[in-house]
């Protein structure tokens, strides 16, 4: 295993940013973080690198426990904070190198000249970071968190804020990091994850509220809630509708058209059974396709 978190707790004031939260991560996985603003994800991030302490739990990287002054397992893990600090007067080479050498590498200007080419910065190499794209930043970012060649890399929100171009590019270039290193990303976004994620986490108040890869994920809005979309050929009263069980929610697209909203039974039988009895014609009778945007919003209300 990469990462492996056990009853962790983190607490600001208060506030239990992180609540009693476990996993393991293992190597070689895309493990996406996904949870609304203010749900822990930073936090996990921090714990991970040892950047903050846990007033309970353990954090361990490659079987080693993450203490605050371990540079051993330091080494082993690269970082993308989401604010991605940058020093904007430094051109992109120097930059690197500067970073280059605080790990005191041994062959700086190849290692640059390595990550320049895996991040997309040939054209970008000589000019001021502060002159750079908000995309190109990132790359920047990306390439200071691999420079050392760690084996475990954390993203916190590494497209936040990017145009849809910058934002196709970057994934791809996580792709290909992802070959050879576990990597750990945080977003809210859900599109984020279903694209990049082998395994994916939900996080709510502190708490993990649901884990598994991304086809388990959204099997469990099954669980959760469903949608029935009903063309009748007459139009229907709403009223008429109390006369089924299990109905939460009701919208109108037209007179004849209805999105149906229930709990866990399958309304598909009792509408049938409603347009046969009330002598209605059924043109249109589906469920909705589950989503991972559903399971999301339901479960982190």
């Amino acid at each position: 295993m990469s990462v492996q978190l056990g009853s962790v707790t983190k607490i600001y004031g208060e506030q239990r940013a992180l609540d009693n939260v476990s996993f393991t991560v293992n190597s070689g996985e895309i493990v996406g973080i996904l949870g609304p603003n203010g749900a822990g994800k930073s936090t996990i991030m921090k714990v991970i690198t040892g950047f903050l302490h846990p007033e309970e739990g353990f954090v361990r990287v490659n079987g080693e426990a993450v203490e605050g002054k371990s540079p051993g397992i330091k080494r082993q893990i690269g970082y993308l904070p989401e604010n991605n600090p940058l020093y904007t007067d430094l051109y992109v080479t120097e930059y690197l190198e500067y970073v280059a050498d605080i790990y005191h590498l041994k062959s700086v200007q190849s290692r640059v000249k390595e990550m320049i080419g895996l991040t997309g910065l040939e054209l970008e190499k000589h000019k001021k970071i502060g002159s750079l794209s908000k995309g190109y930043r990132q790359r920047v970012g990306i390439a200071q968190a691999l420079i050392h060649d760690p084996s475990v890399l954390i993203l916190d929100e590494p497209t936040s804020g990017l145009d849809p171009t910058q934002i196709v590019e970057i994934r791809q270039l996580i792709r290909n990091i992802s070959k050879e290193k576990t990597v750990m990303l945080s977003t809210h976004i859900m599109q984020e994850v279903e694209a990049l994620c082998d395994q994916i986490m939900i996080i709510n108040r502190g708490k993990i509220v649901a884990t598994g890869s991304p086809a388990n994920i959204k099997g469990l809005t099954s669980s959760v809630s469903q949608v029935i979309i009903v063309e009748f050929a007459e139009t229907v009263h709403p009223n008429l509708f109390r006369k089924i069980e299990g109905i939460n929610h009701l919208e109108a697209a037209s007179g004849k058209s209805w999105r149906i909203k229930g709990g866990t039974t399958d309304l598909r039988p009792l509408i049938f059974k409603f347009a046969v009895e009330n002598g209605l014609t059924i043109l249109t009778l589906k469920r909705e396709e589950s989503s991972l945007e559903a399971l999301f919003l339901e479960i982190t209300k």
